[in-house]
């Protein structure tokens, strides 16, 4: 029988939280345990495996992206990069999963259809979602560790004003919070721009 009562959701919802409060380094199936007041064996009724329960973990937080239909490139993108950013490490744990071909393909599924409703043929749609995917997850990766050594003073004030300085004005609101939006978007229509380059091929 289940452990105490507790359901995978339960499990799920609880590593959330941990990953959120203290990030994917300290979320351990101990620290876990502790939080649910089980033994951490009894976690593995659940997930066979730590690998397991992030993959469920990646995959909740992706689904946040989804809502509706698929629509634009750029829109999707987007609702991934927010995804990713909406959970401490977010960025790292669905890399992680999806290297070890882990997780469901939500994020990858939903850049296709917005390639192949912009008229192109399914092949050419998954090249370029995955190519989109993996500039997101880098971007959003990156974010994410500058946020964390922002916040423990690591960077320091001068480093985060030389690097503003070294990449213009554009770059200028980024602050604390990395990189700038701006910087996200003028990658994205890169790769956008190329797309529809070869089309006029």
């Amino acid at each position: 029988m289940a452990p105490r009562g507790h359901s995978a959701d339960d499990v799920a919802r609880t590593a959330l939280r941990i990953l959120d409060d203290h990030g994917l380094p300290d979320l351990t199936m101990r620290r876990l345990a502790t939080a649910l007041e089980v033994q951490p064996s009894a976690l593995y009724w659940h997930f066979p495996n730590k690998q397991t329960l992030l993959a469920e973990l990646s995959d909740r937080i992706v689904a946040r992206m989804a809502s509706g239909a698929a629509t634009d490139l750029r829109t999707e993108a987007r609702a991934l990069r927010d995804a990713l950013l909406t959970y401490r490490d977010g960025a790292e744990v669905v890399s992680s999963t999806l290297a070890l071909g882990l997780g469901a393909p939500l994020a990858t599924d939903r850049l296709t259809a917005a390639v192949v409703a912009d008229g192109f043929d399914a092949e050419t749609a998954g090249r370029v979602a995955t190519t989109v995917l993996h500039y997101v997850l880098g971007f959003a990766w990156h974010e994410q560790q500058r946020l964390q050594y922002d916040s423990v003073g690591v960077r320091g004030e001068g480093a985060g004003a030389a690097l503003r300085g070294a990449n213009g004005a554009g770059a200028a609101d980024a602050g604390a919070a990395g990189l700038a939006s701006d910087d996200f978007a003028f990658g994205l229509d890169l790769i956008i721009a190329g797309l529809h380059a070869r089309r006029r091929v």
